[in-house]
């Protein structure tokens, strides 16, 4: 493995975690939004990752792991979907414009501590990918140190 992939894996892994953290300030910023433009209240957003390169599963992913060494690719963004398994929250309202007939609102899904949460996660993760990535970057200059000498 060169150190060049060691440059890729921990940029990869900084990416996708500068995603998630994306999706999670835009969870926060909707968290009293009660209708999106199709009218519905706004769902929370998860962002799953995978490993880059062939997809998992596939025959010619098994194939070539087994006849070849592994070489670490990184990491992506495998998708982002809607967490349809947290309930939404009704609040009584009678006042708020998208109250139904018997007064309550229908506010999204989204928990400020959870968020936040998950948000301190991703950024500590993507701390531990830049010291990775300046380890291999230091490493990588006193290689080339020793090479002048």
């Amino acid at each position: 493995m060169s150190i060049f992939n060691a440059f890729n894996i921990n940029a990869s892994g900084m990416t996708a975690e500068r995603y998630r953290m994306d999706i999670i300030s835009e969870n926060v910023a909707n968290a009293n939004t009660t209708r999106t433009e199709d009218g519905t209240p706004y769902r929370r957003k998860v962002v799953t990752f995978e490993e880059r390169g062939e997809r998992a599963g596939s025959f010619s992913s098994y194939l070539s792991s087994a006849s070849e060494s592994y070489q670490g690719k990184g990491v992506r963004v495998g998708k982002v979907m809607e967490d349809d398994w947290t309930q939404m929250n009704m609040v009584y309202d009678p006042s708020h414009p998208d109250a139904d007939e018997n007064g309550y609102v229908l506010y999204p899904n989204v928990n400020i501590v959870t968020e936040m949460t998950n948000l301190i996660d991703a950024s500590r993760s993507y701390e531990a990918n830049a010291t990775a990535f300046n380890a291999s970057k230091s490493i990588a200059m006193k290689g080339l140190e020793m090479g002048q000498s």
